[in-house]
């Protein structure tokens, strides 16, 4: 095996041109393959930046050629040599047009036939890449997401920096004050029988720093929750956590908006129009049947209560007469795709997010009408509720009714993402983003029969609704507000309560004592004692928004090493047993599930 001596790598791979013809340089990486003509070699050579392709003949010098014929897949190999122009030229790369005229040659390492091909797109079960994520991550295809999200963090100190913002870490061992998912809990070994845990964000630490006079707080943070896993969920994730002193809602969405920009052009060189839509959350839900809607297509709800109260069909008027509603979404120009089969399958999945059922009506281009209702209502019911409709020849109406609202608007919500994807309406290509506001104050509990927080305890009740909040929570609105992109939400925020006599009627309407409020918050609540300017902040997921700018499925594409569903990591099989000394220097017993 050889070493560097004498060696010193000039240039990456990728890097090279047309223009450097006829220097002299000193290039490493990994052989993506070699190519074995008898008199003539070719190795491509991959480093982060791209392949070049490395060329011997019988002008090379013998030992050199030798170890050219040795090359495999994922050598490590450092070569020194002219770069030429390729009498062949292959338009598919960037350096295609050039070939490194190998001079010296040095074997860095060897290597095992890797468990699978190192391309992009790699068809290999994502459980195998996930088990060697090191050679996974050698794709040229990971790899540029990676450096992608690279030059996002980049962007963000730098945008934040020029805006006045203070880069404060902020513990990662904290208090356990559960958010609404579970922490994950560190023992302590000191202090036998206590517990750290690791923090679901900065919240507390961000709102002391606005205490402490920092004003402007930024940090790249990372955060725990111990909940089931999804597509757009990690047990540990990255936030972009600001928080402001001295603003409102305006200034805090407007500097979101100023990073969006900046951060979109800079990144992937598209522009985003600000400033961003608004919706309340009122509306969302109205339109869309989701707090998080996506924008990029169309199709939205609509209310047919009226037109169809006082009709013939039981299913309808059962629902309003018992305080429901009839709401439904029409998908046009979907009669071909929405076929009798389809219609079942969309019954089967709204039935498994909570409806009874699924009402349809297709207009066929014919001018005929197939429809699961039209029995039940008059010639005149039926015309009105198509017209209400906005239907047409060729459009598929589908209704749901139920006796709550809330539960209509869900399950409408649902189904019209899941005809979008049938219909590949999508339009992947679009950024839309969109804020949220106005969120509920409170959210009403079905198994606890009472309203709940949907927000932590901090955050503030709009002006308007302070007088009816012990007695009309269900119009009580918070200062709260979400980032919503393409149907992800990216960010939470909200203005804080800094007045001591109001967070008192917010704890007591969640149900916490005064000593018990002060037992979990005390520390900042002591804090505000102290003079404690009016603020606010958010957190957005740095993890989701790199993964909608490189329209990835999964976080996992643009996590270095993450988890999978179970919230375990295949490479290192951790979590995993510790041994018993451990756990007696920590003074715990592990109790195992029968």
């Amino acid at each position: 095996m050889d070493f560097m001596t004498g060696l010193k790598r000039t240039d990456y791979c990728g890097n090279l041109r047309i223009s450097d013809v006829g220097r002299e340089v000193t290039v490493a990486g990994w052989v993506q393959r070699q190519r074995d003509l008898g008199a003539l070699i070719f190795i491509d050579l991959r480093d982060r930046t791209g392949i070049l392709q490395l060329a011997f003949d019988e002008s090379t010098d013998r030992e050199i050629f030798d170890k050219a014929f040795s090359a495999r897949n994922e050598f490590v190999l450092m070569a020194k040599g002219t770069v030429r122009e390729r009498s062949s030229k292959n338009t598919e790369i960037p350096t295609g047009e050039i070939e490194l005229e190998v001079t010296d040659l040095r074997v860095l390492s060897k290597s095992e036939t890797p468990p699978f091909e190192i391309i992009e797109n790699c068809p290999t079960s994502e459980l195998t890449r996930l088990k060697y994520r090191y050679l996974d991550l050698r794709r040229p295809d990971l790899q540029k997401n990676i450096i992608l999200r690279h030059k996002v963090s980049k962007v963000t100190r730098d945008y934040f920096d020029e805006n006045g913002f203070i880069e404060i870490e902020t513990p990662i061992l904290i208090r356990s004050t559960p958010e609404g998912a579970r922490d994950f809990l560190v023992p302590s070994r000191i202090h036998q029988g206590t517990f750290y845990a690791l923090p679901q964000s900065p919240q507390l630490y961000k709102q002391l720093s606005m205490v402490a006079g920092f004003d402007r707080y930024m940090q790249i943070a990372r955060c725990f929750r111990d909940e089931d896993l999804r597509a757009d969920r990690q047990p540990e994730f990255t936030q972009i956590d600001l928080e402001m002193s001295f603003v409102d809602v305006e200034d805090i969405l407007g500097i979101v908006e100023g990073y969006i920009k900046r951060l979109f052009n800079e990144v992937i060189d598209v522009d985003i129009p600000t400033p961003l839509p608004r919706l309340t959350y009122a509306e969302a839900m109205n339109r869309y049947g989701s707090d998080k809607p996506d924008t990029r297509y169309g199709m939205e709800l609509y209310d047919l209560t009226d037109t169809v109260k006082g009709c013939g069909f039981g299913v309808f008027t059962g629902a309003i007469e018992n305080g429901g509603s009839v709401r439904g979404i029409t998908a046009k120009n979907a009669v071909s795709t929405l076929t009798r089969k389809e219609i079942d399958k969309l019954t089967e999945f709204v039935k498994g997010i909570g409806a009874k059922g699924l009402a349809w009506a297709r207009l066929n281009e014919d001018g005929s009408v197939a429809s699961s209702f039209a029995k039940f209502l008059t010639e005149e019911e039926n015309a009105a509720l198509l017209k209400a409709a906005g239907a047409e020849k060729g459009d598929v109406v589908l209704i749901v009714a139920d006796t709550k609202n809330s539960s209509v608007l869900s399950v409408l919500g649902s189904l019209r993402q899941e005809v979008a994807k049938k219909l590949d309406i999508i339009d992947r290509s679009k950024f839309n983003f969109l804020w949220i506001t106005e969120f509920p104050f409170f959210d009403w509990d079905e198994d606890l029969g009472q309203f709940v927080a949907m927000h932590h305890p901090f955050t503030s009740p709009m002006d308007e609704c302070l007088p009816y909040l012990e007695t009309d929570k269900a119009n009580v609105r918070a200062k709260a507000y979400d980032l919503v992109l393409n149907g992800i939400e990216l960010s939470s925020g909200s203005i804080r309560i800094t007045n001591a006599e109001l967070q008192q009627r917010i704890f007591k309407l969640l149900g916490l004592s005064d000593e018990e409020a002060h037992e979990k918050f005390g520390f900042l609540t002591d804090a505000f004692r102290y003079g404690a300017p009016p603020h606010g902040g958010i957190g957005l997921g740095l993890d989701r928004i790199v993964m909608q700018m490189l329209g990835c499925e999964s976080l996992r594409d643009v996590i270095a090493f993450p988890k999978v569903q179970n919230a375990s990591e295949p490479m290192t099989e951790c979590p995993a047993l510790v041994d018993s000394i451990q756990l007696d220097d920590l003074g715990i017993a592990v109790k195992t599930k029968e």
